[in-house]
């Protein structure tokens, strides 16, 4: 019987919403991560042992015994991980996190939200959604909700359960989803898949997973071979066509409002709470699978107004008529793409400075010609070096392959992340509309910027 979960990658943000949900259980629960950051002390403070050195003699006595053990790891763990030979050589059972999430996606009808992009906000408005509604759920999210204040919502009583489908290392082929929406299939993580034909038939594999009397939600648009069971419903979804979609969409005045149409009802007055173009395709997502798992109307449209978004995907720290300051976690070209268009939609006319964190050497190798492009949608860019994550540097990977290929007339600097700061101060007066866009650690400086961009 299993008594004692431990976490290898306790400090990543899927796996606290884990770590989290077996805690709440009465459970043990304990880990290892390589670095402390705010997430982590949350999570000692809730009860959770974590440590931060690979040492197998730092392990609990109460996570030793292979029969009451549990050992959950995150593929951002290194082979050669101490800590991982250990438990191996004990004869712990060793699983991915996706496959802790597939056993519930067994136990309860899941809701996925899988995609290159709109995965989390799809699924965290989805969780609000139904959490405001008769239905209620469980959810275990990529990112912490401002509605909450977590990454996960636990409901005993509730049948469902929404998850992020995650993409990289084939997670999401874990799940046995009740219905998934899938929001994009734009290549990415080609260090994993190699191609993009692979990567496409990693989400043809995903649509099989889907069990018999459940749905399919699909963005029109895209290239996957769809291989639904038998007893599957297929929808579509777009912002302006498809089974789902808007109609008398009314941007302005910082409010986007619009009418959705839908198989299973049509709902007047939709009114996002992060008002970004991008949230219509999310939020039309998100209510199809609320619908679908027997929210009502009226709850769904409340709901969606109150919905206060996740942090780091357009997170407004600064929102005044003289100066917007926001962040966002889009890493990959497409991403980038949407959530400059989606700002400029927004804040029409106004100039609009990015800071950009390269997120892994291998994707900066793979899409550096497409970074340049979106970027170049900018009115300045300021890059920082690569963030590297799991990866080692790849020769002649820089960030001046996207510098380089930055449209020509384009304001831009390079800079460093501990150089940052300064540069903001000495310009603070010069900024409009200013962005953090990544998925590294960038982000761990915009308490200083706000305060620095406050006092200017």
């Amino acid at each position: 019987m299993i008594t004692s979960y431990y976490f290898l990658g306790a400090g990543g943000i899927g796996m606290s919403a884990l770590e989290r949900y077996f805690n709440r259980q009465g459970l043990f629960v304990a880990g290892y991560d390589k670095t402390p950051t705010p997430l982590t002390e949350t999570l000692e403070s809730e009860g959770i042992a974590i440590h931060y050195e690979d040492n197998p003699e730092l392990i609990p006595n109460e996570c030793r015994d292979p029969q009451t053990t549990l050992v959950i790891y995150t593929p951002a763990i290194p082979a050669d991980s101490r800590e991982l030979a250990w438990f191996k050589a004990q004869g712990h059972e060793i699983v991915k996190r996706a496959a802790v999430l597939g056993r519930l996606t067994c136990e309860k009808h899941g809701l996925c939200a899988a995609g290159t992009h709109g995965k989390t906000t799809t699924s965290a408005m989805a969780a609000h959604l139904l959490k405001e509604s008769k239905v209620g759920c469980n959810a275990f999210l990529g990112g912490i909700t401002k509605n909450y204040g977590t990454n996960y919502l636990l409901d005993p009583q509730s049948d469902f359960v929404v998850i992020e489908a995650d993409e990289f290392d084939r997670s999401f082929h874990h799940l046995r989803p009740f219905a998934t929406v899938i929001t994009s299939a734009d290549a990415d993580h080609l260090d994993i898949y190699g191609t993009e034909e692979a990567y496409l038939e990693s989400f043809s594999h995903y649509t099989s997973l889907i069990q018999p009397g459940g749905a399919l939600i699909a963005h029109r648009g895209l290239r996957i071979e769809e291989r639904l069971q038998e007893g599957v419903r297929r929808y579509d979804y777009s912002r302006h066509e498809g089974d789902f979609h808007a109609e008398n969409i009314r941007i302005g005045g910082g409010r986007i409002c619009y009418d959705l149409v839908s198989p299973f009802g049509n709902i007047a007055d939709i009114d996002l709470g992060v008002p970004v173009s991008i949230n219509i395709d999310n939020s039309i997502a998100a209510i199809a699978l609320a619908q679908i798992a027997g929210a009502d109307a009226e709850s769904i449209r409340k709901a969606m107004a109150s919905y206060s978004g996740v942090d780091r995907r357009f997170d407004f720290k600064i929102r005044t008529d003289e100066l917007v300051f926001l962040s966002d976690y889009a890493h990959h070209p497409e991403e980038i793409r949407q959530s400059i268009l989606s700002i400029r939609e927004v804040f029409d006319g106004r100039r609009i400075t990015a800071v950009f964190q390269p997120h892994l050497y291998t994707r900066t190798r793979d899409f550096y010609p497409d970074f340049a492009e979106a970027l170049s949608l900018l009115d300045e860019v300021i890059l920082l070096d690569i963030y590297p994550a799991r990866e080692a540097p790849i020769p002649g990977v820089t960030s001046q392959l996207i510098y380089d290929r930055l449209r020509p007339g384009i304001a831009k600097t390079m800079t460093t992340k501990e150089q940052l700061t300064d540069l903001v101060r000495q310009r603070a007066k010069d900024f409009d509309v200013l962005v953090v866009l990544g998925a590294g650690d960038a982000d761990s400086l915009c308490p200083e910027i706000t305060e620095i961009l406050l006092n200017r």
